[in-house]
């Protein structure tokens, strides 16, 4: 059989976490490291590979329910190699070292079993209640696949040059950075007359680091339903798979 298919192929690689293309992640496990992927992530696997729901402790469900940041994992051990992607998505690993590294969990498609997660909050600039933004810190030694919408841009944040950006497009940032929520319009230019910006919130980083940030302000689907009610679950309905679904408007 012949086919511009096989060029496609199965990437060899020495290192642990290998890019396959920019979509997939191809991850060798030995017997004695297990990786944390997002649950439903496997797309396939060669070797004795063992798939298993991550546990929670009590402090992570509480924090999940309280928050809405956290992560469902599964478990990964054996030996042999998985491959991992998620909607299509553009994947990137960054290996986490002493600094730490703070992301919206929604970005988050694979990590070493060794990295400890927590749930941090980002306050408002204006101490407003509910209008913070609630993050995922990593920290310890290891590597985590991270996953963007579209190619993202990595910017450097300096003493002397701070970086704001899109809360809603922000997916990480160096967690030694100072981190401030805002809105864009200030209270010396309420009384001016313009249009409206579509801009909201955004996050302003201070400090030596960088700020991962992505070409797009809405977050993927994950376990979205289409339409409402018993239509979502038949795909129908005003936003269901057979409707518009104009503006890209997941329930």
């Amino acid at each position: 059989m012949q086919s511009s298919l096989f060029a496609h192929a199965e990437q060899q690689s020495q290192d642990r976490y290998a890019v396959q293309n920019p979509q997939l992640l191809r991850v060798s496990l030995t017997g004695t490291d297990d990786v944390l992927a997002r649950k439903g992530a496997m797309v396939a696997y060669q070797g004795l590979i063992d798939f298993d729901g991550e546990y929670q402790s009590g402090n992570q469900r509480n924090a999940r329910r309280n928050t809405g940041e956290g992560l469902d994992l599964m478990r990964c051990s054996g030996q042999g190699t998985v491959y991992l992607a998620n909607l299509a998505q553009y994947v990137h690993v960054v290996d986490v070292d002493h600094d730490g590294l703070t992301v919206d969990s929604s970005y988050v498609l694979a990590l070493d079993s060794a990295l400890h997660t927590e749930v941090i909050a980002v306050d408002s600039q204006y101490g407003i209640s509910g209008s913070g933004k609630y993050q995922l810190n990593i920290s310890g030694r290891g590597k985590v696949a991270l996953m963007t919408s579209g190619q993202p841009l990595m910017l450097q944040v300096t003493p002397d040059k701070y970086v704001n950006a899109d809360a809603d497009a922000v997916v990480a940032w160096s967690t030694s950075l100072r981190v401030q929520m805002q809105a864009q319009t200030h209270s010396s230019g309420v009384w001016r007359r313009r249009g409206n910006t579509g801009e909201g919130w955004e996050l302003s980083f201070l400090g030596t680091g960088f700020a991962l940030v992505q070409p797009s302000e809405v977050l993927p689907p994950q376990n979205a339903q289409l339409g409402q009610g018993v239509a979502a679950q038949f795909g129908v309905g005003q936003q269901g798979a057979r409707g518009q679904n104009q503006n890209n408007a997941w329930n």
